[in-house]
């Protein structure tokens, strides 16, 4: 039998691995041209999805930016869904009208995500402000880029949660950058964390590539946050593998340097992870065991998006609000 410490490694590692296999099929697959959709990849980015997600209780509610795999994936697991979405098939939830950007489950307490920077978090205040006049104890954990702190509805959205003590976790996922320009750029001021703390809000920061790391974070800033009625803030830094939208490099760009990328790669979430259970007494064996299992389930949740059939033409406005 799994001691605590050691079922929450492998609770993590499986969700590691498996946003990783999803994402890794998705570059293999996508120059086919059969995934209708832009691809914002979460390559780099898992650990804070995953150590998030797994530090909110299942009830809580989730919303994302349009870079919203690892954390799609990491709150609902639900593979068959994410590639019928990606292929825009009729077997998808939202039929693929959403595609990679929109991606919806809200069952699973995803409530949605938007690709217009920041628009989300004014949404998620709101569902935080409902969620109190119930009284059914959800927290919302909103998450968004670096580059949405510089929009007016994030200090709006942040300012009325503190006045109004909402139970809400604003998770802004640092890479330093606004699609390819650096925060010397576009900001002037030095720390978001420092200007935060200035509000009536709980700060907490941390690099961003072990995930039991940021379970640990997050437990401590939503047991604070429920135990003081007040919001929380969450800086997690982290490094984009991949280009700002698609499934290639762009160190040619000349914005940033393949040395970076390098060294983040010593501590790559997933790689980062698999020690960990090595280091609990794992097996490699068990562990291979694991991958196996989830390297199937991609395998066949790819495949039956692949040759599921598209929507008929009658579904075209179904759904939609306008």
């Amino acid at each position: 039998m799994l001691d605590k410490t050691s079922e929450l490694n492998r609770r993590l590692y499986k969700k590691l691995y498996l946003i990783r296999r999803c994402e890794e099929e998705i570059v293999a697959h996508y120059s086919q041209d059969r995934m209708k959709t832009p691809m914002h990849m979460s390559m780099g980015a898992e650990a804070i999805a995953v150590g998030v997600c797994e530090a909110l209780a299942a009830e809580d509610q989730v919303f994302g930016t349009y870079r919203s795999h690892a954390l799609y994936l990491a709150k609902t697991e639900d593979t068959d869904d994410f590639f019928a979405e990606m292929y825009g098939k009729e077997t998808a939830l939202l039929k693929g009208k959403g595609g990679s950007m929109h991606l919806c489950a809200p069952d699973h307490g995803f409530m949605g995500t938007s690709a217009i920077v920041a628009s989300i978090i004014p949404v998620a205040a709101g569902c935080a402000f409902a969620n109190k006049r119930a009284n059914n104890g959800k927290m919302v954990a909103v998450f968004f880029g670096d580059g949405a702190v510089e929009e007016g509805v994030f200090w709006e959205s942040l300012n009325a949660a503190c006045l109004m003590r909402l139970p809400v976790l604003f998770v802004c996922e640092d890479n330093g950058l606004a699609v390819h320009t650096p925060k010397s750029q576009r900001r002037g001021f030095e720390s978001i964390t420092e200007i935060v703390s200035a509000f009536n809000c709980l700060v907490y920061e941390a690099k961003a590539t072990d995930a039991e790391a940021i379970y640990t974070l997050t437990r401590e800033a939503v047991e604070q946050a429920s135990a003081q009625s007040m919001p929380a803030f969450v800086r997690l830094e982290y490094f984009r593998y991949l280009e700002h939208v698609g499934v290639n490099e762009d160190f040619d760009a000349g914005y940033r340097s393949r040395d970076e990328l390098e060294s983040w790669l010593q501590a790559d979430p997933v790689r980062l992870q698999r020690q960990k259970l090595k280091d609990s007494s794992w097996r490699e064996s068990a562990i291979e065991a694991l991958e196996a299992d989830v390297d199937e389930r991609v395998s066949r949740s790819l495949i039956r998006a692949q040759e599921a059939e598209f929507c008929c033409i009658s579904e075209l406005n179904k759904d939609v609000l306008a």
